[in-house]
């Protein structure tokens, strides 16, 4: 389990634009949850979860998602975990987020978008000095209608810091192309959009992405690594890609985080911003990311406070607001 230790990662302020709230959930945060709901036996501790956030492959990575997503039942249990993450992004000197929440994911439990995204804005207010947007995860695998519905009700309670969408889940098994009108209508009330996309799948899945969602950004995108034309053609476009590289390793994508192609991507002039997917579930923090890409692919400070200014740029944020948080960056002692 790669943990940060303080350092001059952990000082810094910082910013991310790729992150699960359901995946950041501090793991004391989350047991208290299986307990609630009963516990179980053969988790008797936390030590014992973080034991199981251990992952063969990406399929099981996802298994492992849902059966957390099982202890998530009520509203109150969104407003607890919107609180613990934000206090988790605060002790990281995290200073802005756009977060993912999974709506489609809890419709069984009969939990409605607008109080799920109300009930984490109730947590999310308790820690006022962390900024964090919403983006409604539309989630392939539940398909466009729910997809359709994700979108309607975000609509209805965008008041909540709700600024975008995206899609996450199978890659392999469900394509984007069924989600063209859902992503067309959400460009039409003003949403910004985004792709997990190069993830799961090929390059094959991050060119149908560009071309039938016709996404603001693109989640991972390592393994378009793997087609040169398209490495090409996203850092001639500039598209903002949201990669995770521990993320990539632990859940199997990538072998090792020196076989991560970051470092090809950066060469090549791409808009590339770090991030941490599921720092919880992964063991990870934004800290730990730069730490170990220094340590591994040479970054240095000069290149982590660039990446840290990408992020801003590249976020949702308005563009005075932009222009703010990023003179509050470079005027941090600690740089």
């Amino acid at each position: 389990m790669i943990e940060s230790s303080s350092s001059w990662f952990d000082l810094v302020p910082k910013a991310e634009l790729h992150v699960h709230l359901e995946g950041a959930i501090p793991l004391e945060a989350l047991h208290e949850l299986v307990r609630k709901y009963g516990g179980d036996e053969l988790l008797p501790d936390v030590e014992a979860l973080r034991r199981k956030m251990v992952y063969r492959d990406f399929p099981h990575f996802l298994e492992t998602w849902s059966w957390k997503n099982g202890f998530l039942r009520e509203y109150d249990d969104f407003r607890r975990i919107g609180e613990a993450v934000a206090r988790s992004f605060a002790a990281q000197n995290i200073r802005y987020a756009e977060a993912f929440f999974s709506p489609s994911d809890f419709f069984a439990c009969g939990l409605e978008t607008g109080r799920i995204a109300e009930a984490i804005r109730g947590g999310l207010a308790r820690v006022p000095k962390v900024e964090v947007a919403l983006v409604a995860d539309l989630v392939r695998d539940h398909g466009p209608e729910r997809g359709a519905r994700t979108l309607r009700e975000a609509h209805e309670a965008r008041t909540l810091g709700i600024v975008g969408i995206g899609i996450g889940g199978s890659e392999h098994a469900f394509p984007p192309e069924p989600f063209a009108p859902v992503f067309e209508e959400a460009r039409r009330l003003g949403f910004r959009t985004t792709v997990h996309a190069g993830e799961g799948a090929g390059p094959e899945s991050v060119w149908g992405a560009l071309r039938a969602l016709r996404p603001d950004r693109v989640g991972h995108a390592v393994r378009a690594a793997e087609d040169p034309a398209l490495l090409d053609h996203l850092a001639r476009s500039g598209i903002p890609l949201e990669m995770c590289p521990l993320s990539n390793v632990r859940s199997g994508i990538v072998r090792s985080l020196a076989e991560h192609p970051i470092r090809r991507f950066l060469d090549e002039g791409a808009t590339v911003t770090v991030s941490t997917d599921d720092p919880a579930m992964f063991g990870t923090s934004l800290a730990t990311e730069f730490a170990e890409l220094e340590r591994v692919h040479g970054l240095d400070p000069a290149e982590v406070r660039g990446l840290l200014l990408r992020a801003i740029d590249a976020s949702w944020l308005p563009g005075d607001r932009k222009e703010r948080l990023a003179a509050e960056f470079v005027a941090d002692p600690h740089w």
